[in-house]
């Protein structure tokens, strides 16, 4: 399964998600492969960071062929994961179209939702070409107990054929905090919320594709 977390908007935590998914993934037994798809090279950079034995290995493919180049690439793997670049471009597109499911982060921000616009049309494209393409939305840096955090689900409605996921990530200093020290949540916070919440996401999003 090929699992693309994309936005066409920067800073909306894809990177956060893809390393923290990889890791839960990799943490049941799957073999797993994280794409960094983005030339900033977030997830490259958190690889380079960590001082332990790696979760899984991470490469860096942000070149618009991708979607050629990875089939080969991700065949002794149960789950690949890609960071995508954000903005509509070449690369946008590869990764899309390589994916078997599209994560779309967004965060409790007008802006986010308008960006996701662009996002779901370039998802709606490549379903032409690739009719089992799947598409979800996750909100991001959600801040608890507040009506902004519902109101977003509500405008993400207008995109009836891509759903919002039950399980959100909340705003935590220790995502920000194990990025740093180049661990996932789970290893930075063991048996925290935030972990229990990537856990979450991680079931709903292979139950989406399985």
């Amino acid at each position: 399964m090929i699992i693309g977390i994309l936005s066409q908007k920067g800073g909306v935590g894809k990177s956060t998600i893809s390393i923290n998914l990889a890791a839960t993934l990799a943490s049941r037994g799957k073999r797993v492969l994280l794409i960094d798809a983005d030339p900033q090279g977030s997830a490259m950079a958190w690889s380079s960071a960590r001082e332990g034995d790696p979760l899984f290995p991470v490469i860096g493919m942000a070149k618009p062929t991708l979607h050629k180049d990875l089939p080969e690439v991700a065949r002794d793997y149960d789950h690949v994961i890609i960071d995508g670049a954000p903005r509509v471009n070449d690369l946008g597109r590869a990764a899309i179209i390589a994916s078997d499911l599209v994560v779309i982060p967004v965060q409790p921000s007008p802006y986010d939702v308008w960006a996701a616009a662009e996002t779901v049309q370039l998802v709606r494209e490549a379903q032409q070409f690739k009719p089992n393409l799947k598409a979800v939305f996750v909100i991001n840096r959600k801040i608890a107990n507040t009506a902004i955090g519902r109101d977003v689900v509500g405008a993400l409605g207008q995109f009836d054929d891509v759903p919002v996921l039950a399980t959100a990530l909340t705003q935590r200093v220790v995502y920000a905090e194990s990025a740093g020290a180049g661990l996932s949540v789970a290893e930075a916070a063991p048996g925290s919320e935030g972990a229990r919440e990537v856990e979450r996401l991680a079931d709903e999003i292979v139950g989406v594709v399985s």
